[in-house]
């Protein structure tokens, strides 16, 4: 969902998504594709895929969107850890500035910060009615257009 609406919103942008527990291949749940449609988006071909290292290794941010995501990235490729925070962190706390996007990341000590999944979760959906989808798009779709004027 995140993924579909970054490349709508934000052209020119390199959007990788993937996931650090997947089973390779799978296509997206109808409810997914629906909510996607919800939103007005272009829906993506998408196939689950594990996350690759030398794709976060090339990543200027790696948004997940719960701490056990970001978690898996401290644990598993710890490099990436900096520049790995929660969607609603990112929405938070990374501002705007005249500061180079890299430095406004760094200093946010994203490897260091203690997660807090109380507030920063964004519950997922699966197994959920239609609706709960569509509740959930909706507020990846808001966080991110929070997040987006700050990505420059």
């Amino acid at each position: 969902m995140a993924g579909a609406v970054l490349r709508e919103h934000v052209p020119g942008l390199t959007v990788t998504t993937s996931g650090t527990h997947v089973i390779e291949g799978m296509p997206m749940s109808w409810r997914t594709r629906d909510a996607i449609e919800g939103l007005g988006v272009p829906v993506p071909n998408h196939r689950s895929r594990q996350a690759l290292l030398h794709e976060l290794d090339a990543a200027d941010l790696v948004i997940a969107l719960a701490c056990e995501h970001v978690r898996w990235m401290r644990r598993v490729h710890p490099a990436a850890a900096p520049r790995t925070a929660t969607l609603k962190r990112l929405a938070r706390d990374l501002t705007p500035g005249d500061e180079p996007f890299a430095e406004r990341v760094a200093g946010l000590d994203l490897e260091a910060v203690v997660l807090e999944p109380d507030w920063e979760d964004v519950l997922d959906p699966a197994g959920g009615d239609v609706d709960v989808f569509h509740a959930c798009a909706k507020e990846i779709a808001d966080l991110l257009h929070e997040v987006i004027p700050r990505l420059a």
